[in-house]
C-alpha cells in the first residue's frame, strides 16, 4: 500500500470520529493542524518522517482529509445512509470492523514481547539476509539543465551554478542550507539535499567513480549529466558487512510481533471452529448462488 493510501486510511479513521456539521447547509470547518496530527498518528515512524520531509505531500494529506469531510457532509445532507442497500453495506462494514477489532485485542502479544533473547535469536537466524554491500550516505545540489535546453535556460542554469559554487567556496552557508535554497530536486532539497544511504550499484553509473573517491564530508566539483549539474557531498560511509542488530531491531520487533499475532489469530480461529463446527451443504450453497439476481 502506498504512503498516500496509508494516509487515506488514517484520514478515514480520523474522519469517522471528527465532529461534522449536524445540520444541512452548515459550513464545513477547515482542516486544522490538530486534525492532521491525529490522522498521522495512525502511521508508523518512517511514514511520518517521509511526510515531515515533504511539504507538498503534507498539503495533499490535508486536501485529502478536507475532500473526505466534504463528501461525507454532502452524503449526510442528502440522507444517503437512509437507503437500504447503503445501510446493509454500512452494517457489514461495522460487523467486520467489530470482529477485527476484537480479534486484534485478544491476539496482540503482550507489551514485553519479544524478549531480548528472542530478538537476538531472530537476528542470528536472519544473518544470511542481513549482509550489506558498501554504502555511501550522500547529499546533492541539483541544477536542472537538460542538454536539449535552449540558450536562455542554459544561461540561467549557468548563473545558478556559479552562485552555488561561490556560496560553497565562501562558506557563508552550509551545504544543507544551499541545497534547500537552490537545488532543483524537490525530493531531496527539503531534506537539505540528503539522498540517503546508497550502495555502489544504486548510484548512477556516471557518478560511481566520483562517489567512491569522495572522503567523508567532502564536496565534489559539479558534474554535468544529461539532466543537469550534480554537486555531491559524502555524509558518511559504511563498509560491507553484517548489518548491526541495532539498525534492524525495530523492524525485527515489528516482524516478530506480527508473526506472533498471526499465530495467535490462527490458533483462536481453529479453536472456535472446533468448538462450533460448521457444516456446509454444497447443494444448498450452489442453489444460493444460482438464485442471485442477474
Amino acid at each position: 500500500m502506498s504512503l498516500l493510501s496509508r494516509v487515506a486510511c488514517a484520514a478515514a479513521v480520523w474522519l469517522s470520529t471528527a465532529g461534522l456539521p449536524a445540520e444541512a447547509g452548515e459550513p464545513v470547518p477547515a482542516v486544522t493542524q490538530d486534525d492532521v496530527i491525529v490522522a498521522l498518528q495512525k502511521l508508523d515512524g518512517a511514514e511520518q518522517s517521509a511526510l515531515a520531509r515533504d511539504p507538498a505531500l503534507l498539503q495533499q494529506v490535508a486536501q485529502l482529509m478536507l475532500t473526505q469531510r466534504l463528501l461525507l457532509n454532502e452524503a449526510r445532507r442528502l440522507r444517503w445512509d437512509d437507503q437500504p442497500e447503503v445501510q446493509a453495506k454500512m452494517e457489514r462494514a461495522r460487523e467486520k470492523a467489530l470482529a477485527e477489532s476484537w480479534l486484534q485485542s485478544v491476539t496482540e502479544p503482550p507489551a514485553e514481547y519479544p524478549s531480548e533473547a528472542e530478538i537476538k535469536a531472530a537476528y542470528e537466524a536472519m544473518r544470511p539476509s542481513l549482509t550489506r554491500p558498501k554504502q555511501f550516505h550522500l547529499a546533492q545540489i541539483f541544477i536542472a539543465c537538460p542538454k536539449t535546453a535552449d540558450k536562455k535556460a542554459t544561461a540561467k542554469s549557468a548563473e545558478k551554478l556559479a552562485r552555488v559554487k561561490q556560496q560553497l567556496a565562501s562558506y557563508t552557508l552550509d551545504f544543507s542550507a544551499i541545497a534547500k535554497a537552490e537545488s532543483d530536486d524537490s525530493a531531496s532539497s527539503a531534506a537539505g539535499g540528503e539522498i540517503g544511504w546508497l550502495s555502489e550499484a544504486q548510484v548512477q553509473p556516471e557518478l560511481r567513480p566520483l562517489v567512491t573517491k569522495l572522503l567523508k564530508h567532502e564536496v565534489s566539483e559539479p558534474v554535468r549529466l544529461n539532466d543537469g549539474w550534480h554537486v555531491l557531498k559524502c555524509l558518511g560511509k559504511r563498509e560491507a558487512g553484517l548489518t548491526p542488530l541495532e539498525e534492524v531491531r525495530g523492524s525485527l520487533i515489528t516482524r516478530l510481533r506480527a508473526e506472533k499475532m498471526k499465530e495467535n489469530s490462527e490458533a483462536l480461529v481453529a479453536r472456535l471452529l472446533k468448538e462450533n463446527p460448521v457444516t456446509l451443504n454444497d447443494v444448498a450453497l450452489s442453489g444460493a448462488v444460482n438464485r442471485q439476481p442477474k
